[in-house]
């Protein structure tokens, strides 16, 4: 990969199926087991078709937030993946993941996917459902995974799964999909309590973009299958033109456009990047580069290059209370630039 797509994939690293919810949450380490009403219950995503015969007492997360569904449901996972990326402490969960587990008195098993999935960790785990709703996961891994537990995989795309479906399909995949259902409706009514105190948001454009030069001779952004380019329209931006149009038929979670089509870019009023000033001062003494009036203008939100907050625009729901009100006014301090 190119070093702009692996910074893309470390900060990754993106109908309901009407099942019963009958268990409620426990601050324990396993889901509270009712007896199996509604069961089997069968979820179909990506990979395959999985079948869930029981009430899974034991949940197991891979790959990106996965197990922040089940912890903000009160479910505390038998492990899940270790973090690297945006984390400060050496702990290996990012602090929202951090805070949970220790609010529920859990000890979690970190599996360590620096090299791949490590299967014999999850195995040790003796999971009853592996949570793999948000990932990268291939088929060719799903299989192996499906050998330890019942998996559930992304709905259509690799690292193409919004918040909403991380919820959805992870919490169905629980047997909790009414308190799923419900956690999504707080969730999006918090996020229009946020955005509504800034209205100048309202009526601008946004993508999120990383960092290049007209050295680079092309510049890229997140399509909108990408959860990070979702979640701005979440915090009141609106897609501009120009990536809705690249976005069309794309199954790409980003896309490259050439530096000497810099005015394709024009219609971007407010640009999120991982990055700092240093960034933003060599985006204005580029050429090119400066000629977008996102730009020139200076309305770009600047995530920072490693660290909780630019790890948060990549929503989970722990993630999305946690970050949301400084990530919303950066936005409405960018919204004050645009001309």
């Amino acid at each position: 990969m190119r070093a702009r797509r692996a910074t893309a994939v470390a900060s990754v690293l993106v109908a309901s199926l009407a099942l019963a919810a009958c268990s409620s949450s426990t601050s324990g380490a396993e889901v509270a087991s009712t007896g199996g009403a509604g069961y089997p219950v069968t979820i179909d995503h990506a990979l395959g078709t999985t079948t869930i015969d029981a009430q899974p007492t034991k949940v197991a997360a891979v790959n990106w937030a996965n197990q922040d569904t089940a912890l903000a449901l009160d479910v505390m996972p038998v492990g899940f993946a270790e973090q690297a990326w945006g984390v400060e402490d050496g702990s290996g969960m990012l602090p929202w993941t951090k805070e949970k587990v220790e609010e529920l008195g859990g000890e979690p098993v970190l599996f360590d996917e620096t090299d791949g999935l490590d299967y014999e960790a999850v195995a040790n785990t003796a999971p009853e459902v592996i949570l793999a709703a948000y990932s990268g996961v291939a088929q060719e891994e799903y299989d192996t995974l499906t050998d330890i537990a019942p998996t559930v995989a992304y709905p259509d795309t690799a690292w193409g799964t919004t918040w909403r479906d991380q919820i959805k399909y992870n919490s169905e995949a629980m047997g909790m999909a009414g308190e799923g259902a419900a956690l999504t409706e707080e969730l999006e009514t918090l996020l229009d309590e946020k955005t509504a105190e800034f209205p100048q948001i309202e009526g601008k454009t946004g993508a999120f973009m990383y960092a290049g030069t007209s050295e680079d001779s092309q510049i890229g952004f997140y399509t909108t299958l990408d959860p990070r380019a979702g979640y701005l329209e979440d915090l009141g931006l609106s897609v501009p033109e120009s990536v809705a149009t690249a976005s069309e038929g794309s199954d790409a979670f980003y896309e490259d456009i050439s530096t000497e089509h810099i005015d394709l870019l024009s219609d971007i009023d407010v640009i999120v990047v991982y990055g700092d000033q240093t960034l933003l001062d060599q985006w204005q003494a580029d050429p090119l580069l400066s000629q977008i009036p996102a730009v020139a203008n200076g309305s770009v939100v600047l995530l920072g290059s490693d660290g909780a907050l630019a790890a948060s625009a990549s929503p989970s729901p722990l993630s999305i209370p946690w970050g949301v009100d400084e990530y919303v006014q950066l936005i409405a301090d960018a919204a004050d630039k645009v001309k």
